[in-house]
């Protein structure tokens, strides 16, 4: 088969050849004449007519046709004639933009003659302008179709163009030129192959192989990408045709093809047929090959006949194995597969016995074969062997650090599954189209990570694992997928959208839409957006920049754009499967241990946020019961915020419940938006005393005390025997009264100290009420009453009471209080000895401080 460029260079040197015949007919009239069109006579212009047509053509071996010659239609007139052999000589002297002066007008008169385009393309190629040269071509065989030889040349230039789409049309036409030029096809198969296109590749060599019956290779290729494209049936149909179209002798390739193919389409039967009725037509009376026995023998392994299969076999045992290596491989695979490990292992020894066979996978295999049968030894001495020669293989090290964790060497599977001490973890690109290194593989550090936890290595179990959890909750909390932008230069833009748009704007191909992939017409639809929306901006710029009275500076050098990529998480369905739920339950549980509350409050809040319609609901509680415990174990409490408020919500009229939202809520400050929303739902929604409560605490800190007293008095309406609400509305109404604008204070503060004896009942004349009463009176100025209730917290004994703990709270200062840390004696007696200081009774408030404020 020629190639494009001999072909193009035989019609180049056909048409030199018949160029200089010209000239040297003109000058062969005679020195004594000139050489002008006026002295050419009619015949000697027919001649040269008939000589620029692509040569003359030879005689015809048929009879001649009796009657008139019929005449030409589209004849030249004699001035036209005469103007082509002018622009002939021209040409033959070297004057071509003369020659091409005069053909233009002859176009010009004579638009239909594909002759004198192609001399417009041979002149202006000679002046070195090869874009006209190849348009004025490109018109020649358009107006001259059947021409092969000029579609040859014109599918080598726009091969050397890297048009792909002007390729294409001109080898298409070519073939039509040329419908048995078996090397077109070839090329045609071969650029749809490049396109993408396995369904036209597939029939171009169907079409190449019904040209040409004995073409086995294209008849081989065309089976293969049917089969690509899922056509099997059609590909065993064409083998089969073949095959049947040659009875008695054929290409054993394409049996073993065929065979090939049904075995993959697991149609043993089938396969098994052919092979034998290969036997009976090309083998009768010989031994089949090794490679039809092997795959005869695989068959009868899958149909379940491991008796014949080792007949068949047996021409490999007798064989030295580096020879047969692959057959002895697929065989050994095929046991495998099927789960016959101890018939896979007979031939895997057959290959690792042989110093001939080099197969970086052996090892591994055998040691699956180990693995799957139970022998832990074998398998951890094999798996050892493999990752001497694969070490970036996962699987064969998660293999190998199992098996050791199961013989309770910890410490050997750390080390096989830790990175080297010699890599560096920061250099390393892991967008990178080179396969990322095995310590980076999720699988990896999952496995490790599990090994940390057993051995109750927490910090070493939270340094390994809580990166990839965070990332895979991330990814997952905005829509299970994230988009990743990678920055593109403007110059990457305009080739995406050259690359399908047309190519030659002016040429003859400025309508035809170029043979591209979806993919690339994709990428080119988005990158003319963003350069719309880049020329838009710069607009935009410009005229702010003019507006302003500045110069106006494009720099298109530094111009870069985006383009957006999805991004999978790490741990796909990390929170779907119940291992990884109790995987991140742990790093939790580990993060509050090692005291990294903010990491474990970020785990909780996007583990909620991404699993809020997947998590059990079990698993949901723990983990907000978590996050509530490590909320009021921090100083920031707008983490835990929603974990505690969803308790809240869940049992509302608890007294524990409120008290851990309360203790969390007073860190985010008077101010907090939330807090305040939350209450005033939870009160519209329940009526819960406790909410109420909170409410008019946050007013008293913010000394809003009339708003406070407002509030206590609401849950005074529902609790009205309740101690604490009575203590509350009576130092609420107190405070009031100290205030500027209240104008009846008398009457507030005796309604503030009726609350406050009110208190005192309900507690039994307890030390705090009397404590409270005494420093009521002392704070309002009613020092007389003041000094008797103090008086009375003194001679009053007050037991100490265990202090009240939240649940899952661990706070090891509440175990370790000193005795009588209930009791108020201490504050009332200096409180006490302020008022006798006050008075000036110095003797007494020494005497005080010293019977009740020091120790002996």
């Amino acid at each position: 088969m020629s190639s494009p460029n001999n072909l193009a260079l035989d019609y180049e040197a056909l048409a030199e050849k018949k160029r200089k015949a010209l000239v040297d007919m003109h000058r062969g009239e005679g020195s004594s004449k000139k050489a002008r069109n006026e002295d050419i006579s009619e015949g000697i212009m027919d001649e040269i007519m008939q000589a620029m047509n692509y040569g003359s053509r030879r005689k015809s071996s048929k009879p001649k046709k009796r009657g008139r010659r019929m005449g030409s239609k589209n004849k030249l007139s004699p001035i036209i004639k005469s103007m082509v052999g002018d622009a002939t000589l021209h040409y033959g002297n070297g004057r071509f933009k003369e020659a091409i002066s005069v053909l233009n007008e002859v176009v010009r008169l004579a638009p239909n003659f594909p002759h004198l385009y192609h001399m417009l393309g041979l002149a202006h190629k000679a002046l070195g302008d090869n874009k006209r040269a190849f348009q004025f071509y490109m018109l020649a065989g358009l107006l001259k179709p059947k021409d092969p030889d000029l579609w040859k040349l014109l599918f080598t230039w726009s091969l050397e163009q890297q048009n792909v789409s002007q390729t294409c049309y001109c080898l298409s036409k070519a073939i039509i030129a040329d419908p048995a030029d078996i090397g077109l096809r070839c090329l045609q198969a071969s650029l749809y192959v490049e396109l993408g296109d396995n369904q036209k590749a597939a029939e171009s060599y169907e079409q190449i192989q019904q040209i040409s019956p004995e073409n086995v290779e294209a008849l081989k290729s065309g089976a293969k990408l049917y089969q690509k494209c899922g056509q099997i049936e059609r590909s065993v149909a064409i083998l089969g045709d073949y095959l049947e179209g040659h009875p008695e002798e054929a290409d054993l390739s394409v049996i073993d093809l065929l065979v090939a193919m049904l075995m993959q389409n697991n149609a043993y039967e089938r396969a098994l047929q052919q092979i034998e009725q290969a036997q009976v037509t090309y083998y009768l009376g010989k031994e089949l090959p090794v490679n039809l026995k092997t795959k005869a023998g695989i068959c009868h392994i899958h149909l379940g006949d491991a008796e014949k299969a080792k007949m068949f076999f047996s021409v490999l045992q007798f064989s030295r194995a580096h020879d047969h290596a692959d057959f002895i491989t697929e065989v050994a695979d095929t046991f495998m597969t099927l789960g016959h490990f101890n018939s896979a292992l007979k031939y895997y020894y057959m290959l690792e016995n042989d110093d001939g066979v080099d197969d970086d996978h052996l090892h591994l295999k055998i040691g699956h074969c180990y693995l799957s049968l139970g022998e832990r030894m074998q398998a951890i001495k094999f798996l050892q062997k493999a990752l001497q020669r694969l070490e970036n293989n996962v699987d064969a090290r998660l293999n190998l650090a199992s098996l050791l964790v199961e013989d309770s060497k910890e410490d050997e599977a750390i080390s096989l599954l830790s990175p080297p001490k010699n890599c560096d973890l920061h250099n390393i690109d892991q967008n990178s189209g080179t396969s990322k290194p095995w310590w980076l593989s999720e699988k990896i550090k999952l496995k490790l990570c599990n090994i940390y936890r057993a051995k109750g290595m927490i910090e070493e179990f939270v340094n390994t694992i809580l990166p990839l959890v965070r990332e895979s909750l991330y990814i997952e909390s905005l829509g299970l997928k994230i988009k990743v932008k990678k920055r593109l230069r403007e110059s990457v833009l305009f080739e995406r959208v050259k690359k399908v748009d047309d190519q030659q704007p002016d040429g003859v191909f400025c309508g035809s839409r170029p043979i591209v992939t979806p993919a690339d017409r994709l990428k080119a639809s988005r990158a003319r957006k963003l350069l719309q929306k880049k020329a838009a901006l710069k607009e935009e710029k410009k005229a702010a920049a003019i507006a302003a009275g500045l110069d106006w500076h494009s720099d298109d050098t530094n111009d870069e754009s985006e383009e957006e990529h999805v991004k999978e998480p790490p741990l796909r369905n990390l929170l779907k499967d119940e291992e990884h739920q109790h995987l991140v339950i742990d790093l939790c549980k580990a993060l509050e241990s090692l005291q990294r509350y903010y990491e474990a409050l970020e785990i909780i809040k996007l583990a909620l946020k991404s699993g809020h319609n997947i998590l059990p609901v079990e698993k949901e509680e723990q983990l907000r019961s978590l996050g509530a415990q490590m909320a009021y174990s921090t100083m920031d409490s707008k983490h835990g915020f929603d974990c505690i408020k969803h308790i809240v919500q869940q049992h509302p009229y608890s007294i524990t419940a409120w008290n851990c939202y309360y203790k969390v809520i007073p860190r985010s400050g008077k101010s907090y938006s939330r807090h305040c929303k939350f209450l005033r739902s939870m009160r519209s929604k329940h009526n819960s005393v406790p909410s109420i409560v909170i409410s008019g605490h946050q007013f008293t800190m913010g000394s809003h005390h009339q708003d406070a007293a407002r509030e206590y008095l609401e849950a005074y309406k529902l609790l009205p025997e309740n101690p604490l609400i009575n203590l509350c509305v009576g130092t609420a109404l107190i405070n009031l009264t100290l205030g500027f604008r209240l104008q009846n204070k008398h009457q507030c503060l005796a309604q503030g100290l009726a609350f406050l004896y009110n208190n005192l009942r309900l507690c039994e004349s307890s030390q705090e009420a009397l404590y409270n009463i005494a420093r009521a009176c002392h704070h309002v100025g009613l020092v007389s009453l003041a000094v008797a209730y103090y008086e009375k917290v003194l001679a009053t004994v007050e037991k100490d009471h265990p202090m009240p703990k939240l649940p899952n709270e661990n706070w090891d200062g509440l175990e370790n209080q000193k005795d009588g840390y209930c009791d108020l004696g201490r504050e009332a007696a200096f409180n006490l000895h302020l008022i006798y200081k006050k008075c000036g009774a110095m003797d007494l408030a020494r005497q005080v401080l010293r019977d009740h404020c020091t120790f002996d």
